[in-house]
């Protein structure tokens, strides 16, 4: 093997290797988030602005969707949150000027890191066709441009419209309510690639495709389940509610392929006992092999139904359906098949099962590692199961916890952003603003991809978000949108699908969370705006930013989307966008017209911490499914099966990223510092390998359809993994998973069970 890299970006492609740590946070976050504030922001900004993140009077954190305790700390954020904050409130500018210098072919060499890091757009930007370079424009060109291309296609199922969670309730709104009176569904979201099993998979089974549990029920549970999910990395305040559940007696089952530091030990950065000492947060580590987890819950499912009393029997039968059929396909589990899938020893199920059985109330919280299998859909119907045979949903302290990744993915759903809307979301749209919204389905991310790869879309609109970079089978996916006759993003900042551009392209820049949002009122006034969020958890809030903006020339959200709109639909659009831009609350009223649980929003919203969206399987144990009630499923089990001599693959974040922004090039956690191109490998599949630690190798996926993907250059790291796995870091690793390799029902991209093999790389 290769002992040095291969040519390339010597920062990013030779990371230096250190011991993985055992506990998360404590006084290197607080260090490492503080030097990070201070270099975008400078010490009076950081000390104005960290300290409203999450506030009931501040704004909401552009990271993750994690829900605020009712009583805050002062330091209500985490390190990743304050990363977030910092690289949208950064002293940092890129203006005309930069795009002067910088060609598109210069930007498109750049890596991701140094795209993000150059700072704040402050114009908007135009790439002509046949153009080498964007130059500004003014919005009301940049709205001509748009609508000449729209107005030019031949349907307007040939134009998408993508949203990022970041987006507000009240843009999300306005987004669907566009694109729906323009004619089409075509609302692709962030959640087609990350959480789409989740909505399938509960929709199905409880009625609603959200969480059950609010932050209240983690604090009262007696065991918690964290089963594919990172949050020390990914969600890090939750590591404070396990803490406080531990307080209180929880027990805590942990089930990954890999040892997480923060759920091994979590030293809390808000209290001087939490900073020295720290609280060890999981009673038993499953170390499972990727995709086993079906395996699991269901071999969980077969000892629950053997052990006399262990079943709520009064609850399956006033509350559920389907039981018979589901027993029938517990009871055949097999012990040597549930041990070959997940990798597990019998005493350690055992163990579990132990643990379950002397719980009254359980929580099972998990993240993309459940959702992005080609069988994520019944992986998480067998933990609906679970809960249901134990009467865990509709209980306080019991349920199913979904934790979303973007701060309001799950109110982007919510506002109808949904490529499969609901009839009676459609009849209450119509009602509402009185045109006929089109009915039949739109194209989801991997639809969407396929479509402009087909030539059958031509425009594509994306509110946030870095599409290029998150979605699969890289190659493919630029080829796609490089053969649009517009691209359009949205953005704060930088990133590389601004690089990958179709015919001709345009960047507009938009407010932060973090900025004061001033529209001209209805007599020529400036009005301060607000806009709201939904949590994890189904929690509505208000956000208001207080920084000035980056630059006079960015528009809000809601402001592009309605001035589009208007540019678009003319004078025949029945939406009164004009004083929808002048006034959000105008959008909250119609909002509570059309949406359920958003009824008198405006003064809800107006209350401290704002307001508890319904949820009939919490508030009433009442399932608004086809039957009427919770559903058991049944299903064959599926595990990724793996040819000798290969690996099964996993992406995940580093520590120094959120989704596809990267903060750093650190994983201070698992020890890589200066490097992002790893794969993390277990010394004994190594050495069987004969792969030394420290060499370079390409990963190459293996597909049924015979394709080769290749990611050159990786460094192997030796680490903990469960045996036949290893991980690697995405978006580089994008490139390995095909278009067409999706979860069964929800059409997610499997990117976390990848079958490859590891090649030698070219030395220099």
């Amino acid at each position: 093997m290769a002992s040095k890299p291969p040519k390339g970006d010597p920062v990013q492609d030779a990371p230096q290797v250190a011991e993985p740590k055992h506990a998360a946070a404590g006084l290197p976050a607080l260090k490492h988030t503080l030097r990070i504030a201070q270099q975008q922001m400078g010490v009076r900004r950081t000390a104005l602005t960290l300290l409203r993140v999450n506030q009931k009077d501040g704004f909401d954190c552009p990271g993750c969707a994690w829900p605020e305790p009712d009583h805050r700390h002062t330091a209500e954020f985490c390190e990743n949150g304050a990363k977030a904050v910092a690289e949208e409130a950064t002293l940092r500018r890129v203006t005309p000027e930069f795009f002067a210098a910088h060609p598109v072919t210069d930007l498109a060499g750049r890596s991701g890191y140094w795209l993000g890091q150059q700072g704040r757009l402050t114009h908007p930007v135009y790439l002509p066709e046949g153009g080498d370079r964007y130059e500004p424009v003014s919005w009301e060109r940049a709205f001509d441009i748009i609508a000449e291309e729209i107005t030019a296609l031949s349907s307007p199922d040939e134009a998408v419209f993508y949203t990022s969670g970041r987006t507000s309730n009240e843009a999300a709104f306005l987004y669907q309510l566009f694109a729906r009176e323009l004619g089409t569904n075509n609302l692709p979201d962030c959640s087609n690639m990350c959480h789409e099993s989740s909505g399938s998979a509960l929709s199905e089974t409880i009625g609603i495709g959200k969480g059950s549990v609010l932050l209240e029920d983690l604090y009262k549970a007696d065991l918690i389940i964290v089963a594919g999910q990172n949050p020390g990395t990914n969600h890090p305040r939750m590591l404070s509610a396990l803490e406080k559940a531990k307080a209180n007696g929880a027990t805590i089952i942990s089930v990954n392929p890999l040892p997480e530091a923060g759920l091994e030990r979590f030293k809390n950065p808000q209290t001087p006992q939490g900073m020295l000492k720290g609280a060890a947060l999981t009673d038993l580590f499953l170390q499972i092999r990727i995709g086993g987890d079906q395996a699991l819950f269901r071999l969980l499912n077969k000892l629950i139904l053997q052990t006399d009393g262990a079943v709520d029997e009064e609850f399956v039968r006033e509350h559920t359906h389907g039981f018979e059929e589901f027993a029938a396909a517990a009871r055949a589990a097999d012990w040597d098949e549930t041990l070959t899938a997940t990798g597990l020893t019998r005493e350690e199920i055992e163990q579990a099962l132990r643990m379950v059985l002397a719980s009254r109330r359980t929580i099972v919280c998990w993240a993309m590692g459940l959702t992005q299998h080609k069988h994520s859909v019944p992986t998480i119907r067998e933990v609906v199961n679970f809960l249901l045979l134990r009467g865990d949903i509709g209980r306080p302290g019991a349920g199913v916890c979904p934790v979303r990744g973007h701060s309001n993915v799950q109110g982007d759903r919510t506002m109808g952003i949904f490529e499969r809307p609901a009839p009676a979301f459609l009849d209450a749209l119509e009602k509402e603003f009185g045109f006929a919204p089109p009915r039949e389905h739109g194209y989801d991310v991997v639809r969407a991809i396929r479509a402009l790869r087909d030539g059958e879309a031509k425009v594509f609109f994306a509110m946030g978000g870095n599409f290029v970079s998150a979605s699969p089978d890289t190659e493919v996916t630029e080829a796609a949108m490089r053969r649009a006759r517009l691209t359009v993003h949205v953005s704060t900042k930088l990133n590389r699908s601004h690089t990958v551009t179709g015919a001709r392209a345009l960047i507009l820049p938009t407010l932060g969370r973090t900025e004061r949002d001033l529209q001209v009122g209805p007599n020529g006034e400036s009005t301060e705006q607000f806009v709201t969020v939904e949590d994890s958890m189904g929690m509505v809030h208000a956000s208001r930013g207080r920084l000035a903006p980056a630059s006079p020339h960015l528009l809000s959200e809601p402001a592009i989307v309605c001035r589009l709109a208007r540019r678009v639909l003319g004078t025949g659009s029945k939406v009164p966008w004009e004083q929808f831009e002048k006034d959000y609350a105008t959008v909250r009223d119609r909002i509570a017209r059309v949406i359920p649980g958003f009824e008198d929003f405006n003064a809800r919203v107006a209350r401290p911490g704002g307001f508890t969206l319904p949820h009939a399987p919490r508030d009433e144990r009442r399932f608004p499914t086809a039957t009427g009630k919770a559903n058991f499923t049944a299903a064959p089990v599926e595990y990724p099966k793996l040819p000798e001599g290969r690996l099964l693959l996993q992406t995940l974040r580093s520590h120094d990223q959120y989704n596809t922004t990267i903060y750093g090039l650190d994983d201070r956690y698992r020890g890589i510092r200066n490097g992002r191109r790893v794969v993390l490998v277990h010394p004994e599949d190594a050495r069987s390998l004969n792969i030394a630690d420290g060499s370079y190798v390409d990963l190459v996926s293996e597909w049924k359809d015979g394709v080769e993907r290749r990611a050159p250059g990786f460094r192997v790291v030796h680490y903990p993994t469960a045996r036949g796995c290893a991980a690697a870091y995405y978006p580089e690793t994008n490139v390995l998973v095909p278009l067409d390799a999706t979860a069964d029902t929800s059409n997610t991209p499997a990117s976390k069970s990848v079958v490859v093999r590891l090649e030698q790389s070219a030395a220099d």
